[in-house]
């Protein structure tokens, strides 16, 4: 739970802290280490798991299933408070080995400690302290966090053996353009710089909006789709059950960070263009998109 590592080639050493080892470069990005602070104080008012949560997580990686977990090495990049940590070790993973920048990982080992295949540690994705060994790599709403989401995504990418798959879902830029219009301006230079209990008071108006919404307009028909004629159907669809502080924590999301990238189709799937083969990029729910693709030779060799 506490002291530190060395290493036994360079001799640097690693705090380890409340159980998780700190393994960071002395330069960490000062933009990064303000989204990622931000983001903790997220996690740390909203820490708890719920059940709800597998469901979310297999949309966002459709096709991938439970079943392509098991008995395979897992990274993560970017855990957050540890709830697809958890999804991923509890569906029978060799290892998951998930990092974070932020406190938050703090949150994530308390919620993953029980797992003795799952193992959390802070450290930066640009910069990974892992080696490309890895079956599986994920990363759900975090590439479009990072000051460039692309070599966000390359560097997930490079920790995944020969044949292995990367599966991602960020923002899209589809469907959300009265956001980058509108709310964007307002995130950017008021909101992400307010003291978090501010925020989280300011964000209720607008929460109990949603969720009243929500609740009148929103109700799914028997196949689980939303209706078709109004705005973000299918989504706020999916959240017609959630309780009022999931809603208010949603809303807290979209304004608590400093960095927020929402991407075109075509960016997205220049990504996985070369070194990747299988390589699908999906719209999901019209509003974002999630990728998969398949780590070629050429791609795993250079990584090494």
């Amino acid at each position: 739970m506490a002291g530190e590592l060395t290493c036994s080639g360079c001799h640097a050493r690693f705090p380890i802290h409340e159980g998780v080892p700190v393994l960071l470069p002395g330069d960490v990005d000062k933009v990064k280490t303000e989204t990622a602070a931000r983001f903790a104080e997220e996690w740390l008012h909203w820490s708890d798991l719920r059940d709800y949560y597998e469901q979310e997580f297999f949309a966002w990686l459709a096709p991938l299933t439970a079943a392509d977990f098991a008995g395979q090495l897992v990274f993560e990049g970017g855990c957050g408070k540890g709830r697809h940590t958890a999804l991923a070790a509890s569906h029978g993973a060799k290892a998951v080995v998930s990092i974070d920048l932020g406190q938050s990982a703090i949150v994530a080992f308390a919620h993953t400690r029980h797992l003795p295949n799952a193992h959390v540690v802070i450290g930066d994705l640009m910069r990974p302290p892992v080696r490309p060994v890895f079956d599986l790599a994920f990363s759900v709403g975090v590439l479009h966090h990072l000051p460039d989401p692309a070599a966000g995504f390359a560097s997930l990418a490079s920790r995944v053996r020969e044949g292995g798959r990367v599966a991602f879902w960020v923002y899209g830029q589809e469907g959300n353009e009265w956001i980058t219009k509108y709310v964007d301006p307002v995130r950017t230079r008021l909101t992400s710089r307010l003291p978090a209990g501010f925020l989280r008071a300011a964000c209720l108006v607008p929460s109990l909006f949603l969720w009243g919404v929500i609740k009148l307009f929103y109700r799914p028909r028997a196949n689980g789709k939303g209706p078709a004629r109004l705005p973000y159907g299918d989504y706020f669809a999916s959240m017609y059950a959630y309780p009022f502080d999931e809603i208010h924590a949603n809303v807290f999301d979209q304004l608590v960070t400093p960095v927020a990238y929402y991407l075109r189709g075509d960016e997205v799937r220049a990504w996985v263009a070369e070194g990747f083969r299988d390589a699908a990029v999906r719209s999901h729910r019209g509003y974002s998109w999630s990728g998969l693709a398949t780590v070629r030779r050429e791609a795993a060799a250079s990584a090494r």
